[in-house]
């Protein structure tokens, strides 16, 4: 059985190449250089300004990911915000526009109004069509509502609602029963 070590130059690019990947994995999970990492006790000491556009690379992102990630808690910073004041415009940032100005109203004229008027009844919605029988004799007279045709005389409930009050010679007077309103019909052509 043959292992492929037989040609010992290729055998060597190939242990010198598996040696070169090793260092590239290791160097690049390691975070760059030995330097940079610092015991789990102490905190780097990097300002905001150390992390502007001046540091860039690799060096820089790790010092400014330890930094982020130190679950220890920085009096110093702390004390340095206490001290800022919040010097606002006057604008309220929780509402999108300006407060409305109070506009007074002007005061209303002196009309102390009375009770209000209560609306006028619905009109009667017969139609008072002609007359029935002897002129000189019992008057009866003819209403109309839409299609319907009744015959009435004086004292006579129409339509369950309305009562005839009086009879005339071109108009007849109709009480309302359910809004107690009077009207006076006159006589229609037709």
């Amino acid at each position: 059985m043959k292992l492929g070590t037989e040609d010992k130059r290729k055998t060597i690019i190939a242990g010198v190449l598996l040696l070169a990947a090793v260092i590239l994995v290791v160097h690049q999970f390691s975070g760059g250089s030995s330097d940079t990492t610092l015991p789990a006790t102490q905190t780097p000491a990097v300002s905001p300004a150390k992390h502007g556009s001046a540091q860039t690379g690799r060096k820089g992102a790790y010092l400014l990911l330890t930094h982020s990630l130190d679950p220890t808690l920085r009096f110093d910073l702390l004390k340095s915000s206490e001290d800022v004041t919040y010097k606002g415009t006057g604008r309220d940032i929780f509402h999108s526009q300006a407060a409305v100005a109070d506009i007074p109203k002007p005061a209303p004229p002196d009309v102390t109004p009375g009770p209000p008027v209560p609306p006028p009844p619905p009109p009667i919605d017969l139609k008072f069509y002609g007359f029935a029988g002897p002129k000189n004799g019992n008057k009866r007279i003819f209403l109309l509502k839409g299609e319907d045709i009744f015959l009435a005389k004086e004292g006579d409930i129409v339509d369950r609602r309305y009562k005839i009050m009086r009879i005339g010679a071109n108009s007849v007077e109709v009480q309302d029963l359910l809004t107690n309103n009077t009207q006076t019909l006159p006589l229609t052509a037709g």
